[in-house]
C-alpha cells in the first residue's frame, strides 16, 4: 500500500531565490519527500532546463502590475509599519527619509499626504485595517483570478513563498487564502526585518536563519504567535559546502591571472545605491599597492556587484592595470519586468567563482555587507571602510553602523571597522600578520545570525515544510 506523498508549490519570485532553492540541493531533497514540485516562477522557464527533476512542474507566473488602488493601501501599510517602528530604529528612520518624495508630481503628493496620515494612524490595527483594504482591492482582479483558477487546478498542500516582500507576489498570497491554502515564507535577508518595509502579506508560517531573527520577527509583528515563526537556517550560503561548487586553487589562480606567491586581498562591492564609495576604498588600496606601503607584495581581486555593470570602475581598471576582475556573471532574464533586478539569475560559473574567492583570499573588504558573512564561514578576517559621515563631504556611509542588524556586526568585534585611508592600510598590514586576530568573534557571530550549520539546509526546509502540512494552523 503506496504512502501519499504532499504536494508543494514553490514561488521562485527573483534571482536570488533561483540561487537558493534551484542552484542547492533543495529540488532533489524536496524529491524524495513530496509527490510533487510545482515552481510558480516570476523568471522565464527556459532557465530551469538544466534543474528539472522528474516530479516537477514549471507554471510562469504573470509580470503582474497593481491597480492604483491597490498601491495606495499597500503604501500606506507599508508606510505605517515604518512610523510605527521608527522610534528606536535608525535604519528604519533612514528608510522613511530615504523614501520621502521631493518632487511634486500627482503621485509624490499623494505619497507625501500618505506620510502626513500615517505619522498618526500607524498602529498595528491600523496597518491590518489598511492590509484588509488592500487584500479587497484583489478580489475582482483579473490575476488574482487566473492565480485561484490555477489553484484549483494544481491543489497544492502548501504554498511557500522564497521572498516575503515583493509587491507582485500579492495577489498569489490572497488567492492562496481564497483556496484555503497553506501559506509559508523564508525571510529574505538579514536585514529585511528590522530596517525594510511592511511584508507583502500574512502567512500561516514564517521561515527565518536564526532564533535572533525570530525575536526580530516577533517584535515587529505583534499578531504573529510563536509558533508560526519556525528557526531553519538559511539556504544562501549552502554553495559553499556542495561539492559541484568547489574550485581548485591552481584553477582559480590561472582563471583570474593571479600570483600564486603573493597573498590575496578580495574586495566586494555592493551596488551605486549603497556603496558609492566603492571606487575611492579601492583606490586607496590600490595606491598603497603601488607605494609599497603594504607589508608584503599582495593580489588585489574586485568583484563588483551582479546588480550593475563595471562602468563605475573604468577609470579604475585603466590607471591600475594590475587589479584583478570578477565580474559577476549574472544573466538579465528580461529587461521588461517592473523589477529589473529581480530577472538578474546567476550561473555556475559564478558561484564557482565566489566560492574560490571566499576560499584563497586573505583578506576580504567590503562595505557592511553580507559579505561579511560569507567570508566568515571561510575563516577569512574582515574589514569594512566607512570613510564617508555627514560632513567631509563623501556619501555617508557611517550611518550604516548604526542599522540594528549591522549594529550587532560591529559591537561583536568581529570585524575591523576603518574610517580613514590610513586605518584601513593599518589594518590591512596588521591582518596580513595576525590574520586569526578575531577568528573567535566572527564563529559567535555566525552561531548568532544563523543558528543551524550550513550541511543539510536545503533537507532541513523540506522536511520543515512537510510537517507545516501535516499540522493544523
Amino acid at each position: 500500500m503506496s504512502i501519499k506523498k504532499n504536494k508543494i508549490a514553490l514561488v521562485i519570485s527573483d534571482g536570488v531565490g533561483f540561487r537558493n532553492y534551484i542552484m542547492s540541493n533543495f529540488l532533489s531533497k524536496a524529491q524524495e519527500q513530496f509527490d510533487e514540485i510545482l515552481i510558480y516562477s516570476a523568471l522565464p522557464k527556459s532557465y530551469y532546463d538544466d534543474y528539472i527533476i522528474d516530479n516537477c512542474v514549471i507554471v510562469d507566473l504573470e509580470d503582474y502590475r497593481e491597480t492604483s488602488k491597490t498601491w495606495f493601501f499597500r503604501k500606506l501599510k507599508e508606510v505605517a509599519h515604518l512610523q510605527n517602528h521608527k522610534k528606536e530604529n535608525y535604519g528604519i528612520r533612514a528608510n522613511l527619509i530615504r523614501n520621502y518624495p521631493t518632487a511634486r508630481s500627482k503621485r509624490a503628493l499623494l505619497i507625501k499626504l500618505i506620510f502626513a496620515w500615517t505619522n498618526f494612524f500607524n498602529s498595528e490595527k491600523w496597518i491590518n485595517q489598511y492590509y484588509k483594504f488592500q487584500q479587497k482591492s484583489f478580489k475582482s482582479n483579473v490575476t488574482t483570478k487566473r492565480y485561484i483558477s490555477l489553484l484549483k487546478k494544481h491543489s497544492p498542500d502548501l504554498v511557500y513563498f522564497t521572498h516575503q516582500r515583493p509587491p507582485y507576489i500579492a495577489p498569489l498570497i490572497y488567492a492562496s487564502n481564497i483556496e484555503k491554502i497553506k501559506t509559508a515564507t523564508f525571510i529574505f535577508s538579514w536585514d529585511n526585518i528590522p530596517s525594510k518595509g511592511r511584508m507583502s502579506g500574512d502567512f500561516n508560517y514564517y521561515f527565518v536563519w536564526s532564533h535572533l531573527m525570530k525575536e526580530e520577527l516577533l517584535s515587529f509583528y505583534v499578531n504573529i504567535k510563536p509558533e508560526q515563526v519556525i528557526v531553519v537556517g538559511t539556504p544562501q550560503f549552502e554553495p559553499y559546502v556542495l561539492d559541484k561548487y568547489k574550485i581548485e586553487l591552481n584553477q582559480y589562480m590561472s582563471k583570474f591571472d593571479l600570483d600564486t606567491t603573493k597573498k590575496t586581498i578580495c574586495y566586494s562591492c555592493g551596488d551605486v545605491s549603497t556603496s558609492k564609495n566603492d571606487p575611492l576604498y579601492i583606490k586607496t588600496i590600490a595606491e598603497a599597492i603601488s607605494k609599497n606601503k603594504i607589508i608584503e607584495p599582495v593580489n588585489l581581486i574586485v568583484r563588483t556587484s551582479p546588480a550593475e555593470d563595471s562602468s563605475r570602475f573604468k577609470s579604475l581598471k585603466d590607471n591600475y592595470q594590475f587589479i584583478k576582475w570578477n565580474y559577476p556573471k549574472w544573466t538579465l532574464s528580461r529587461d521588461t519586468h517592473q523589477e529589473t533586478w529581480s530577472q538578474r539569475i546567476p550561473t555556475v560559473e559564478d558561484i564557482v567563482d565566489l566560492r574560490g574567492l571566499l576560499t584563497y583570499s586573505d583578506i576580504a573588504i567590503n562595505m557592511c555587507s553580507t559579505m561579511s558573512l560569507d567570508a566568515m564561514f571561510f575563516n577569512k578576517p574582515v574589514i569594512n571602510p566607512v570613510f564617508g559621515n555627514e560632513t567631509n563631504g563623501l556619501y555617508n556611509d557611517q550611518k550604516y553602523l548604526k542599522y540594528q542588524h549591522y549594529s550587532r556586526v560591529v559591537d561583536s568585534d568581529a570585524v575591523a571597522v576603518v574610517r580613514t585611508a590610513e586605518a584601513l592600510i593599518n589594518e590591512i598590514n596588521l591582518l596580513l600578520e595576525n590574520p586569526d586576530n578575531r577568528l573567535e568573534a566572527q564563529k559567535e557571530l555566525l552561531e548568532l545570525q544563523i543558528s543551524y550549520p550550513l550541511q543539510g539546509t536545503s533537507e532541513r526546509i523540506v522536511t520543515t515544510i512537510n510537517q507545516c502540512i501535516e499540522e493544523s494552523v
